[in-house]
């Protein structure tokens, strides 16, 4: 009788023991994609200073300048919690801001602009800001999908509701590349 009761209480102790585990893994993520959400929304709150500033200088160039807007907006629009999605556009919207930080090159008196200096040396804070953020985020990420998919936890992880993370990561091969910027 005893020993039936020991064994009901350390089973429920286990699961109790594995369902806070995956709670904390998943509010560990929850904060850190809420880190990168910050970053990206500091990103999106500084672009328009720069457009206004660049504008002035190279108004012909009015295209890459309407595409960032446009990436920009779509950023902002993409639900929460679509990391893939989000992923995506952001990795689009980073090679448009290399477009318009390279716009400098061909333009001397906006490369010495002291706005311009500024409101690049402020973004590319935020591009490494965003990129830890990223590694934060996709470390937290790993560790909750391997707690939802390691053995015994994936058979009360689904019953839970816990499910795997999406990673926050550059889908197209070509938007991983850094654009070389030469001043």
């Amino acid at each position: 009788m005893y020993l039936i009761l020991a064994v009901i209480i350390l089973a429920v102790l286990y699961v109790v023991f594995i369902y806070n585990g995956l709670v904390r893994a998943r509010q560990v993520a929850e904060e850190a994609w809420s880190g990168i959400d910050v970053q990206l929304k500091r990103r999106a709150d500084l672009i328009p200073n720069l457009i206004e500033t660049v504008k002035g200088y190279a108004a012909h160039e009015r295209q890459t300048l309407e595409e960032v807007v446009e990436l920009r907006n779509k950023a902002q629009a993409v639900p929460p919690g679509d990391v893939a999605a989000r992923g995506q556009v952001e990795g689009l919207l980073s090679q448009a801001l290399g477009r318009v930080i390279a716009l400098a090159e061909a333009y001397p008196d906006l490369k010495a602009n002291a706005n311009f200096l500024e409101l690049q040396r402020s973004l590319e804070g935020i591009e490494d800001e965003i990129q830890m953020s990223r590694r934060y985020y996709n470390g937290a990420a790993r560790d909750l999908n391997v707690k939802v998919e390691s053995f015994p936890n994936n058979l009360l992880a689904g019953s839970f509701g816990f499910t795997k993370r999406a990673f926050f990561e550059i889908a197209n091969e070509a938007d991983r590349a850094v654009p070389s910027v030469k001043f």
